[in-house]
C-alpha cells in the first residue's frame, strides 16, 4: 500500500545555520554554498525555480538554469518571446528558488528583473554547443506546436543553412539577470525548527541580516 502523503517527513541533522557563521555579504555567503554543492556533486546544483507573475498577478513557475553570478545579480538565459520572457517584460518582478535536498539547504532570492548587455548575451551564445545554438532558431519558445516532428525538421533546415558559418546571436534570445532586494539561506534543522537568515538590501546599498522564525 503506498504510503500516505501526510506521513512523509524527515528530520533535518545535518549541521545549523548562526548568523557568527555567516559572510556580511549576501553574495559571498551564496558564492560559499554553492561551491560546496559542487564540491559534494549535486546533480546540477546550478537549476532553480524561476517564478514570474503577469501585470495582472498571475504567478508561473519553471525550472531554469543559473549561468552566472556576481555583485549585480544572478544570471540565466531565454528566449525574450517565451512565457517567461513576456510576463517579466511586462512585470520585471522575480524569484529564485534553490533547493539542495543532500545538504539540506534551500536559497530564495527576490528582486527586480533586467536584461543583460549584448555583448554578455554573445559571449555566453558563442560559447554554447553548435546545435544548441541552433534550437535557439528553431524553438518558438512556449508556443503550441503540431508535433516533436517540427522542432526536429527546422533544426536539420537550419543545419544546412548554417553549414559551415557562424550561426549569428538571435535577437529575441538573450540573458536576464535578477538584482536581488532580498535573499534567504535555509539551513533544515531537527523538529520543524529550521535556521532562516534574511538578507535585506538597504538604501545605501549594504545589507540587514535577519533571522526569521521557521
Amino acid at each position: 500500500m503506498d504510503r500516505n502523503i501526510t506521513d512523509l517527513r524527515k528530520d533535518y541533522t545535518l549541521q545549523g545555520l548562526s548568523e557568527t557563521d555567516v559572510d556580511s555579504n549576501p553574495f559571498i555567503q551564496f558564492k560559499r554554498w554553492f561551491d560546496q554543492a559542487i564540491a559534494a556533486q549535486l546533480v546540477e546544483p546550478n537549476a532553480m525555480t524561476l517564478a514570474t507573475t503577469t501585470r495582472e498577478g498571475k504567478p508561473s513557475a519553471r525550472m531554469v538554469l543559473l549561468k552566472g553570478f556576481d555583485e549585480r545579480g544572478f544570471v540565466f538565459f531565454t528566449n525574450y518571446n517565451s512565457q517567461k520572457g513576456q510576463e517579466l517584460a511586462e512585470n520585471p518582478q522575480a524569484s529564485l528558488v534553490f533547493w539542495w535536498a543532500e545538504l539540506e539547504r534551500q536559497i530564495r532570492i527576490s528582486g527586480r528583473v533586467e536584461k543583460i548587455s549584448d555583448a554578455e548575451s554573445d559571449e555566453y551564445f558563442y560559447s554554447r554547443p553548435l546545435n544548441s545554438r541552433l534550437g535557439a532558431w528553431a524553438s518558438n519558445q512556449s508556443e503550441a506546436i503540431e508535433s516533436r516532428a517540427v522542432l526536429e525538421q527546422r533544426l536539420q533546415e537550419l543545419q544546412a543553412k548554417y553549414q559551415n558559418q557562424d550561426v549569428p546571436r538571435p535577437q529575441h534570445w538573450g540573458g536576464l539577470r535578477t538584482i536581488p532586494i532580498e535573499i534567504e539561506f535555509w539551513q533544515g534543522r531537527p523538529n520543524r525548527l529550521h535556521d532562516r537568515l534574511r538578507y535585506t538590501r538597504l538604501n545605501d546599498g549594504s545589507w540587514k541580516i535577519e533571522r526569521l522564525s521557521p
